[in-house]
């Protein structure tokens, strides 16, 4: 289920995404039996996949990871990478797995890009109805070579949080992460959204901490999220702030209508 997506890939792409799933999401991986994660739609290359797995043992030894793509060809190519908790597989947002395993996680990055904001909330259903009770659907998007990354965290409820994330030396203003906001939320990022009012907001904030600047990025960062929170619900705290990270709850982005 689902079409072929262009397939770029990178090393290194999604590495703060990984990382951000291995911090917050590594000790329900670890409570799991057996986890199982899934990169869905990784792409041309294998590269992600194979990342995933390195990064995620680093939080829970015993996971493995299952790279799916609606591609055959690229499966074919992939094959030549699996090793001890790696394989690939054919397929797309019905997540087969062997004997029907739900997994305890899905990362679909860059997947939905070329989808309608319509299709975004069937897609969602469909891949949360298929996560373990723990389980976690991290969707979204990021540039070329993953200096600016968003994405929506999605439990078997739902989606729960929409997470910020840049290198912080390329950033002029936070308003620049809107190019890659999720598909989702790209198209709301108008005047009445709250989304544009969050996203208005950080610019706000980023240019009264500019003081801080002379202590660095992080130091700029790290006030302008504590200026943030007495407005937006946000769900994180310094020490994700210190990796260039916001992550503010779902609710409060909510499209309208």
């Amino acid at each position: 289920m689902g079409t072929v997506t262009r397939g770029t890939t990178n090393p290194n792409r999604l590495r703060r995404m990984d990382r951000w799933i291995a911090a917050v999401h590594g000790a329900a991986l670890r409570r799991a039996q057996a986890p199982v994660a899934v990169d869905l739609g990784y792409g041309a290359a294998p590269w992600t996949a194979v990342e995933l797995l390195a990064r995620l043992r680093e939080a829970a030894p015993g996971v493995r990871v299952v790279g799916i793509e609606i591609e055959p060809a690229r499966v074919a190519g992939a094959k030549p990478y699996e090793r001890e908790g790696l394989s690939f597989r054919h397929g797309g947002f019905e997540v087969p797995l062997e004997g029907g395993e739900r997994p305890a996680l899905i990362r679909a990055a860059n997947v939905l890009r070329q989808y309608d904001e319509e299709q975004v909330e069937a897609v969602w259903e469909r891949l949360c109805g298929r996560l373990a009770p723990e389980g976690l659907l991290v969707e979204g998007t990021c540039d070329e070579i993953g200096r600016r990354h968003v994405w929506v965290a999605l439990g078997p409820e739902g989606p729960r949080t929409v997470t910020f994330a840049t290198r912080l030396g390329s950033l002029e203003r936070p308003s620049d992460l809107a190019e890659r906001l999720p598909k989702a939320l790209i198209h709301r990022n108008v005047p009445g959204e709250a989304v544009h009012a969050f996203l208005r907001d950080f610019d706000r904030a980023w240019a009264a901490a500019a003081p801080y600047a002379s202590y660095g990025a992080r130091q700029r960062w790290i006030r302008t999220a504590r200026a943030l929170a007495g407005d937006w619900p946000l769900a994180d705290g310094p020490v994700r702030w210190r990796q260039g990270e916001l992550t503010v709850r779902w609710e409060a982005l909510r499209p309208a209508g």
